[in-house]
């Protein structure tokens, strides 16, 4: 009976090291759940984007430099004009008046030029005639002298109403622009946009503040004014390709390009932490789109710059670590004397790299430009490596050097399930 107790103590003793030794021994880590992309080669494009407003590239706002009723308006909100058109009146009464009133001054000045003409010529012609007379020894000296002060006193009255005149037909000249101002005429082709008066309402001109009667747009060239950020706009020129949206317009793109780009900032927010700067950059329209108006909201997508033959991986792929972490970093070399540590820990831009074993292995990477998806790596990649793309937690904070990955499975919980073809 002893013999089966001892055997079956030495089971048990067996037993419980094996288990003993099983929980001992070191277990793989577990693997880590990512999405697996490849790089590629392709041809990237630098996109700007901004949103902003539809407007004409040439608006006029139509105002008068003289004050009056407003009496006839022969145009209606929308209607197409011509340049030279009649778009309404002024009440031309007193301004008619004006017009007679220089008129008639000229006219007196004119008159005036006549009769002195006349009596400097009889003067002249008398002053003459006593010289003569001098050179005979039949008039004397007094006698030339006084004729001679007849003779330039005439001329200065000449001279005189001449000014006059000239005064007078300035007044005039300047009544009949007046005049001609009381009628409002169009500058430029294009729409009337905006009715500001009504027949019979008080046009008050200035020439320090305008008084808008209307206002006219050349509808035929479009445009669109963006913002755009001061790190963005150092890559942009006038000339360069972009495409427009207008909300209004669904499923619609119009093509247009880079025509203005504003060399003074706007800053936002000046002084505090919310401070902003853009810049006002124009693009226009090839053409006008059918049934897009001044107003319109839209959204402008710039393409400043293209590679060609370039390593590209999706945008996400590329996240940071810090430089202590990586496997090449190397500490900085201390000086003799004291060094001034530094305030922020230096970060390096990396992805990480699927190898043969599904191990993920960190890599520092310098990139280039980027488009809405992807981003273009200039040196530490190759075409078709395997590069972990998300999560976005897991690649930007938990993955590691050296952590083993997978794949999510196609027939997991939630996805198709294998096995069946079609």
């Amino acid at each position: 009976m002893k013999w089966w107790k001892a055997v079956i103590a030495g089971v048990l003793f067996l037993g419980a090291a094996a288990i003993t030794a099983g929980g001992l021994k070191e277990r793989p880590p577990p693997t880590v759940e990512v999405q697996v992309a490849k790089a590629r080669k392709g041809t990237i494009t630098r996109t700007i984007t901004g949103a902003g407003k539809v407007q004409a590239a040439t608006t006029v706002k139509i105002s008068s430099n003289l004050s009056g009723d407003l009496v006839e308006l022969a145009v209606k909100d929308g209607d197409r004009v011509t340049k030279g058109q009649v778009l309404g009146k002024l009440d031309r009464r007193r301004f008619e008046a004006t017009v007679n009133q220089a008129r008639a001054s000229q006219n007196a000045a004119k008159s005036d030029i006549q009769v002195s003409d006349v009596e400097a010529q009889r003067t002249a012609a008398e002053y003459k005639r006593v010289e003569g007379l001098v050179d005979k020894g039949l008039a004397s000296a007094a006698e030339l002298d006084q004729s001679r002060a007849a003779k330039e006193t005439a001329e200065a009255r000449l001279a005189g109403a001449r000014q006059r005149y000239e005064q007078a037909t300035a007044v005039y000249d300047e009544a009949a622009n007046n005049l001609s101002k009381t009628t409002l005429v169009s500058p430029i082709d294009g729409n009337v946009i905006e009715l500001s008066r009504e027949v019979g309402e008080r046009v008050r001109g200035s020439d320090f503040s305008e008084d808008v009667v209307m206002t006219i747009a050349a509808l035929s060239a479009m445009e669109v004014k963006i913002e755009v950020g001061e790190h963005e706009v150092v890559h942009l020129k006038p000339g360069q390709p972009a495409e427009v949206t207008v909300d209004a317009l669904e499923g619609e793109s119009f093509q247009g390009s880079v025509v203005e780009i504003a060399q003074k900032a706007l800053i936002k927010n000046q002084g505090t932490e919310a401070e902003v700067t853009t810049f006002p950059v124009t693009v226009a329209l090839e053409s006008r789109p059918p049934g897009v108006l001044p107003g319109m909201s839209a959204e402008v997508r710039i393409s400043s710059e293209t590679h060609n033959d370039a390593v590209l991986v999706p945008i996400q792929a590329v996240t940071v670590r810090s430089e202590k972490l990586l496997p090449d970093y190397k500490p900085p070399v201390e000086g003799g004397g004291l060094t001034a540590k530094r305030k922020t820990e230096s970060m390096a831009k990396v992805v990480f790299v699927v190898d043969a074993d599904n191990k993920a292995q960190v890599r520092r990477v310098r990139t280039g430009i980027a488009s809405d998806t992807e981003l273009e790596v200039l040196e530490g990649l190759q075409e078709g490596d395997r590069i972990v793309e998300g999560p976005y937690r897991t690649l930007s904070k938990e993955l590691n050097q050296g952590d083993a990955v997978r794949e999510p499975q196609q027939g997991g919980p939630g996805g198709p399930k294998g096995g069946n073809k079609s």
